[in-house]
């Protein structure tokens, strides 16, 4: 196959998947509420399920709302004939999904759902299937076609399914009001949970703070800047209070009689400055975009912490 024809095939998948998730979202409506008010107030877990490609489909789902707030687990259809039937509780809510909502081994865990009175939400994309028939609640697909036309293998049809759990995983997390410090905690490794740590968890304390007094002669702050190694002292006025900045930059505007000041003359004023409840990812945006290597941490006006680049870097941020 030519480079034109594999580009072509692929742009005629993905414009045609496109579609149908257009067509998907045009269709969200009361079910699509109901499904999020129904798992929002239940007290137990999501239990989501689906055979072949959809349990592929339904792990992930199960995946992603464990991590934004929503408990949720996986239960294999064929296991739990076999036994797993028993993770499922009576607080709990399933979430099935199959396309053709005819597969046989989702038949235990529907009449299991029914018998013990478990909200059942359904994922299809035939309603008058024997899960579309079984559900409390359905989540409709359009019975858009694969884009493996021919065979019909799962592809648009798993698109769908993965699309609109994300739809409800996310509007799950809104009417939650679920935080990025709350993902934190489900998120402490790798570089996602590094960009989720705040600025109180990685800046150097008050004992370790470089500081000069605003009447402090030169030669003093020098020996701060000095000391501390951050390349940088921040200056204060008599209530303690952060008032201006003095870097390399400022000494080398000043160099000429640079001694016969005090830091108050030298310093550059209002700097920047962070609060330690901010993310540590917004502190990288910060030094980014005005190229900075050191941001101040202040509560009110008083300096509690300092925060190097070299901090973030590692932190694995950077």
């Amino acid at each position: 196959m030519s480079a034109f024809d594999a580009v072509s095939v692929g742009q005629r998948v993905l414009i045609g998947e496109a579609d149908a998730l257009r067509e998907l979202s045009s269709m969200l409506g009361e079910s699509f509420v109901k499904a999020v008010e129904t798992v929002f107030n239940a007290k137990g877990r999501v239990v989501c399920t689906g055979m072949g490609k959809s349990g592929h489909v339904a792990r992930k789902i199960a995946a992603t709302l464990a991590s934004t707030g929503t408990s949720a687990m996986f239960v294999h259809p064929a296991e739990a004939s076999h036994g797993d039937l028993g993770m499922i509780g009576p607080d709990d809510v399933v979430l099935a999904l199959s396309k053709s909502g005819a597969g046989r081994e989702l038949s235990d865990t529907l009449a299991y759902a029914k018998r013990f009175s478990i909200p059942l939400i359904a994922m299809t994309a035939v309603t008058e299937s024997q899960l579309g028939q079984a559900a409390d609640i359905l989540l409709l697909l359009p019975d858009a076609p694969e884009a493996t036309a021919e065979v019909s293998a799962p592809t648009t049809s798993t698109t769908l399914q993965m699309a609109l759990g994300d739809a409800l995983a996310v509007a799950l997390l809104e009417r939650r009001g679920f935080t990025a410090s709350d993902f934190r905690v489900f998120h402490p490794g790798g570089k996602l949970g590094a960009m989720l740590r705040t600025v109180g968890d990685l800046m150097h304390g008050e004992q370790e703070l470089p500081l000069a007094h605003i009447d402090a002669p030169m030669s003093d702050a020098l020996l701060v800047m000095s000391e501390k190694r951050f390349g940088a002292v921040g200056v204060i006025d008599t209530a303690g209070a952060l008032i201006g900045l003095i870097t390399d930059g400022d000494l080398r505007r000043h160099m000429d009689g640079l001694m016969s000041h005090i830091a108050g003359e030298v310093m550059t004023r209002a700097p920047l400055t962070i609060a330690p409840s901010a993310l540590a990812a917004e502190a990288l945006k910060i030094m980014n975009e005005r190229r900075i290597t050191v941001l101040f941490v202040v509560e009110g006006e008083r300096p509690v912490g300092v925060l190097h680049v070299h901090d973030l870097l590692r932190a694995g941020i950077i």
